[in-house]
């Protein structure tokens, strides 16, 4: 496979393993353009790339990744926003979430099983991110928030589809409609992640200790060990990534999701009306 130059990520592969590696442009790894359109990019190259048995997903820095990048993403949102927005730019938009879900799914159907390794912030979209991989691993640093509550927006990447069969509906729904910050060994507890590391170090080679042993195993096994776990919710998964897409190219413009844009960036509380 010929090695390319990512302007989101780094792609490294030593001893059957692949380590794809957040790198931003934004601040914190935040998922901007490059982000969504090179993610699907690289796990298809994986996928089909017979020398790669497991993956290992982590974030470059102090933090995973603060989730959507909301300033980078702004262009694709603002047709939609305004109170007259029409037929034509909610399909577009409509379109677009589609295919950034498309970018998730590309983690989650990857044949090759995928390990996360997680320090510092994991916050909304990089929560759909590591939901997507098959085991994850945080540092005792690490904290995780479903915030897209807090910026008057329906999480659509994934989370409320595939998080509910990790941690459990009660946990979730806790999650999803608070928006709260919790912890790495809250996180634990509720098995959003498989264990807690000392640090990045440490989190890092476990995951990488741990994508050796899968990939030491006979690969096609492997492929359908993955295949046949996924059977039984991939309708599920399907059913509500579609839904959730029509109910935010149909509802998300509102009052409030500009009044949460407005404090984001003004870094203050913002005061939601239900308008």
């Amino acid at each position: 496979m010929t090695e390319q130059t990512w302007n989101a990520f780094t792609v490294e592969r030593k001893d059957r393993v692949a380590q794809v590696t957040l790198i931003g442009p934004g601040k914190g790894n935040a998922q901007g353009p490059d982000f969504w359109r090179e993610l699907p990019l690289i796990f298809a190259e994986l996928d089909a790339d017979p020398e790669v048995r497991a993956v290992v997903l982590a974030g470059s820095g102090k933090h995973f990744s603060f989730g959507l990048d909301l300033a980078a993403m702004a262009p694709m949102m603002a047709p939609v926003l305004g109170d007259k927005a029409q037929a034509a730019p909610r399909t577009a938009f409509h379109d677009d979430i589609k295919k950034m879900q498309r970018s998730i799914n590309a983690v989650a159907d990857c044949r090759k099983p995928v390990v996360a390794a997680i320090q510092g912030w994991c916050i909304g979209g990089a929560v759909d991110l590591v939901t997507a991989a098959d085991i994850r691993y945080a540092s005792a640093d690490a904290k995780f928030s479903i915030r897209e509550v807090k910026v008057a927006i329906v999480a659509d990447m994934g989370t409320l589809a595939r998080l509910p069969a990790i941690i459990g509906d009660g946990h979730m729904r806790e999650l999803a409609l608070t928006g709260k910050d919790i912890d790495a060994a809250r996180a634990e507890k509720i098995g959003l992640v498989n264990d807690v590391f000392a640090d990045a170090d440490a989190v890092l080679a476990a995951a990488h200790a741990t994508a050796a042993e899968i990939a030491a195993n006979p690969p096609l096994v492997v492929h359908g060990i993955k295949d046949v776990l996924d059977h039984s919710r991939s309708a599920g998964v399907d059913d509500s990534l579609r839904y959730v897409a029509a109910w935010n190219a149909a509802f998300l413009a509102s009052e409030d999701i500009g009044e949460a844009m407005a404090a984001v960036f003004q870094k203050r509380t913002p005061d939601f009306k239900g308008r």
